[in-house]
């Protein structure tokens, strides 16, 4: 059994979120249903609790139908945990099996609890003698183990009932240890403590009562005059009732003068005259709040940190993060829980680092050595800080520095020895600030977020309506701050739901003005940052949140910023050096979503949409370079990039195909929120837009961001547009539209483009739109009107010197052919188109035009013959990642496979082939999977699922108008009246 103080004695703690630790070891505890079951054994203390009680506890009267089989695996998995060493089939020593329960024993100190219970127990025997100052010193022993709410996060009615049990243990243990100091003279000391308490508990007199005596002991009669109506006054609006005997008392005396309201010499002198006359040490943190909930890991780690200060320097740590991430609240937690490790006192400043008025340092020391005990102050600053290191020098202190500008403020501040310990939180990463330990503070997980949701509005509300807390803990961007507000507003209104209050934020226009209640404000939070920064950088957050990307690469800040890289990297470091901008990835950039919001506001409030528009006009010139330059390395012969505005910007060169599908990927997000951002602009931006658009299309084939598209080309076709505009804009609608297997709106988007280009005109956005019309004619069973135009987009490719397009004109003309039945001019377009191909060495054209010979050859009757190709064509469109064409070459395999008689092959394939179209919406690869894989379930003897299969394919085929209605209709009809064959021989 492990015992407090030996290397691997278990530890566990209630008072605070629940953790354990197995010596310095942090142990996971599971999920909150496996950590409420610790929690119903740790506060049993060793006996013995009931399987039906713990799970009454857990759930209350609703537990799910396997609540008992739960309940043994959240044991299994704790006894696993607290025992690892264990062997297999031995018995349990801590976490023991009892008669129909379970009970778990440990050492009394190995629970933080029980050591609590402990000190106030032994306080109130000290209390009892008269020995008031070891009474102060036990119950602040005892209150250091707390460390926020107790058992925070914990689900159930027994982590409830004992929650509100626990807490009120604490407020008892606050008032006896007020109460204790006010009895050793320490009123003045005393009085911060007790408003914060009193603040926090209004009803609670006990307390309202001890603030009054100190006040007036401290010689402000007229302040504890005035607690008393304040609280006569709440108490009648709240309650009803007037105060209760002990504060009317405390009243009557105090406005009597009663002499014997002043402490006695005796009570005041319980100890040695020499203990008296010692230092008093200083106790400023800030209250800690009670529902600090989250950050568990990185609290444990920090406080691992405070307390290493046994070398030669000084410990400093600097928590920087946004503002409202919640470095105070997190710094003042962190300290409290620390604050036994400080037995000569904890000092506090809040610094004021992003106010138009930071604190003098000179200022600060005044008031450290004050309260130190300094006799004198010195007037100079390094007179100040010399003593401030001397007092300090001897002393083991923590010094808790808040909202810091910079280094230079902080410098004096820093002891000069080792034995103190410096804790600092600033908006700046103060990475100049020799020796520390610099921590980063995040926004919170959604799990913590939701945790101090629910810790401000109630577990019930929240679990009523799970999915609407996300919606609201996402909209303030898991931000503490955005978090507290947003909860605090609904707690104050009983009548809005959760989702009121989810869609009044799902509105980004609104939402920084809904998350602000009274001085809480997070645009006022934000704006203090930005209060900070140069003109430039200012200028610099605000041009950056023009596009709606989830990041920025290097290039493109440097487009918006009309700055070179090099200057443009500084400005945009110098942003995430003040937290106003992350950096995750070298040289690529991105906002909290409150902070883009706040950004795009200060463009809203200057109205120079002339610099804006110039931002946005660079980053398209720089995106059209680089998508030109993608087009070139993907497409080498073809003249797309040429019928293009052509850009000033020379864009980001690409090496080589895998070059440009990479950064196809890796930026096709930033592309289209540039394209959006701009297409509702002057038609100076909207040419350019559109050009993106257009070799987008050309080049990405993805439906996935279609709907994206659609709205950007329907704002594009504004009225102010020129003809070539809006011939690319309905090009690149009826490729869209194509695609989604939408044909007759296809064929008018491109029969208009070819209106709007002219009819003389001889450009490969011709060639490009005759080709994709004929496409549709084809696939709406009209190749007689297809082919036509087939040729004249072939015609217009061979006048240009263009092979590739050529080449994949071939292949389309093979399809017509064969739809007309003309087999063997099919099949010699299809080889000849092939060969072209080849000779070209360009990959994507090939992988097409093996493709069409598959078709091509299977549809003549060479199944056997058209597999190879339909395989390489499937390899290479692999290996361009091209999935949609991935998914078409299987479709089109799997009846290959299936004429062979490999039924299981044929059958993966569609399969494969289904869920590429699924996931790629793409309608008529869904239905030739789904009739390839019908019919080889019923070769393999499944036809249940066959026909289901079948009836889909059918179902999609006749939505879309083409000829595949047909073959599936037989198969299905032929199935429904034979029986089911039996399953081929193993």
């Amino acid at each position: 059994m492990e015992l407090q103080g030996q290397p691997h004695a278990l530890r566990f703690q209630v008072l605070g979120p629940v953790q354990a630790w197995r010596g310095e070891q942090h142990l996971s505890l599971g999920s909150p249903q496996q950590q409420a079951v610790l929690v119903a054994l740790l506060l049993s203390h060793g006996r013995p609790v009931t399987t039906q009680d713990l799970v009454d506890g857990l759930w209350g009267d609703r537990p799910p139908p396997q609540a008992v089989a739960a309940l043994r695996t959240y044991v299994s998995r704790l006894r696993a945990l607290i025992e690892p060493n264990r062997e297999m089939r031995a018995p349990a020593e801590l976490l023991v099996s009892v008669s129909d329960g379970y009970a778990l024993r440990i050492p009394p100190e190995s629970l933080d609890l029980s050591v609590f219970e402990r000190e106030f127990t032994h306080a109130a025997t000290a209390k009892s003698d008269g020995d008031f100052r070891k009474t102060h010193r036990l119950l602040a022993s005892a209150l250091a183990l707390w460390s926020g709410r107790p058992l925070a996060g914990i689900p159930g009615p027994y982590a409830e009932a004992h929650r509100l049990r626990l807490a009120e243990r604490q407020i008892a243990a606050g008032e006896e240890r007020c109460s204790a100091a006010l009895e050793i003279g320490l009123h003045s000391e005393t009085v911060a403590e007790l408003s914060s308490l009193a603040a926090e508990h209004p009803l609670r007199e006990r307390l309202r009562e001890l603030l009054m005596l100190a006040l007036y002991r401290g010689g402000r009669q007229a302040e504890a005059l005035g607690v008393y109506s304040d609280t006569r006054k709440l108490l009648i609006e709240e309650l009803g009732v007037e105060p209760g005997a002990g504060l009317a008392t405390m009243h009557s005396r105090i406005l009597a003068a009663d002499p014997s309201l002043m402490p006695s010499p005796t009570a005041v002198k319980v100890a040695d005259p020499e203990e008296l006359a010692t230092f008093v040490p200083p106790a400023q943190l800030p209250a800690d709040v009670s529902d600090f909930s989250g950050r568990v890991e990185l609290v444990s780690e920090l406080r691992d940190v405070l307390r290493s200060g046994s070398g030669q320097a000084v410990v400093v740590t600097s928590l920087a993060g946004i503002g409202g991430v919640g470095k105070t609240t997190l710094a003042v937690h962190l300290a409290h829980s620390v604050r036994s490790e400080f037995p000569d006192g904890q000092l506090y400043v809040d610094l004021r680092g992003p106010s138009a008025s930071p604190a003098d340092p000179a200022v600060v020391l005044g008031d450290f050595l004050y309260a130190l005990g300094a006799p004198e102050t010195p007037d100079a600053l390094e007179q100040r800080a010399a003593l401030y290191r001397s007092l300090l020098a001897d002393r083991r202190m923590l010094i808790l520095l808040d909202n810091a500008k910079d280094a230079r403020q902080l410098q004096p501040l820093i002891p000069g020895v080792s034995g103190s310990t410096v804790l600092i939180t600033s908006r700046s990463r103060l990475a100049e600030l020799p020796g520390a330990h610099l921590v980063d503070v995040e926004e919170l997980t959604p799990e913590e977020a939701l945790a101090l949701f629910s810790a401000i509005v109630g577990e019930q509300r929240v679990a009523a309506e799970p999915a609407a807390a996300l919606a609201v803990v996402k909209a303030c961007g898991f931000l503490p701050l955005a978090v507290r507000i947003a909860a605090a507003r609904l707690a104050s209104r009983p009548r809005w739901s959760v989702s009121d209050l989810a869609r009044r934020l799902a509105d980004q226009r609104r939402r920084l003005h809904e998350l602000q209640l009274g001085n809480l404000a997070v645009e006022t939070t934000i704006g203090l940052g930005y209060g900070q920064l140069r003109p430039e950088e200012a200028r610099a957050f605000r041009l950056l949140s023009l596009v709606d990307s989830p990041d920025l690469p290097l290039e493109a800040v440097a487009a918006l910023l009309d700055a070179d890289e090099d200057e443009a990297e500084a400005l945009a470091e110098a942003l995430v050096e003040a937290n106003m901008l992350e950096c995750f990835t070298p040289g690529r950039y991105r906002y909290h979503d409150l902070l883009r919001l706040f950004a795009q506001r200060q463009n809203e409030k200057l109205k120079d949409t002339g610099e804006q528009q110039a931002a946005l006009l660079r980053l398209l010139d720089c995106l059209l370079a680089t998508m030109q330059n993608a087009s070139r390395a993907l497409e080498p012969d073809d003249v797309l990039p040429e019928t293009l505005h052509q850009p000033v910007s020379s864009g980001l060169h690409m090496v080589d195909n895998a070059a440009a599908q990479a950064w196809l990927r890796s930026e096709l997000t930033l592309v289209l929120s540039t394209i959006e951002a701009a297409v509702e602009e002057p038609l100076e931006l909207l040419r350019p837009a559109v050009d993106l658009l257009t070799v987008l299309n050309s080049l990405v084939e993805d439906p996935t961001h279609g709907q994206r598209i659609r709205i950007a080309l329907h704002k594009a076709a504004q009225p102010h547009a020129d003809n070539p505009t809006l011939a690319r804009v309905r090009l690149a609608l009826g490729f869209l539209q194509h695609v989604a297997g939408e044909y007759h709106e296809a064929e008018l988007s491109f029969r208009q483009s070819l209106e709007l280009q002219g009819a003389d005109d001889c450009t490969h956005l011709r060639a490009n739109t005759a080709n994709l019309l004929a496409v549709v004619l084809s696939l709406a069973d009209r190749p007689a009107e297809a082919l036509p135009f087939f040729e004249h987009a072939r015609a217009i490719s061979r006048s240009l010197g263009a092979p590739i397009s050529e080449a994949r004109l071939l292949g389309n003309i093979a399809r017509a052919h064969l739809d007309l039945h003309q087999q063997d001019d099919a099949a010699r377009s299809a080889r000849a188109a092939v060969a072209a191909a080849r000779a070209s060495g360009n990959i994507p054209c090939l992988a097409d035009t093996l493709y069409q010979l598959g078709v091509v050859l299977r549809s003549t009757g060479s199944p056997g013959e058209a597999a190879p190709h339909l395989r390489e064509a499937h390899q290479l469109y692999q290996s361009e990642q091209r999935r949609i064409w991935e998914g078409y070459s299987l479709a089109r395999l799997a009846p290959c496979l299936l004429a062979d008689g490999q039924y299981a092959e044929a059958a993966e394939a569609a399969d494969e082939s289904l869920a590429i179209a699924q996931e790629l919406d793409a309608a008529y690869c869904q239905g030739l999977a789904n009739a390839a894989l019908g019919e080889a379930l019923l070769k393999l003897g499944q036809p249940a699922r066959g026909l289901a299969c079948l009836q889909e394919a059918l179902a999609v085929f006749t939505r879309l108008g083409v000829p595949e209605v047909l073959p599936v209709q037989d198969l299905i009809e032929q199935q429904q009246h034979t029986e089911p064959a039996a399953p081929p021989a193993p």
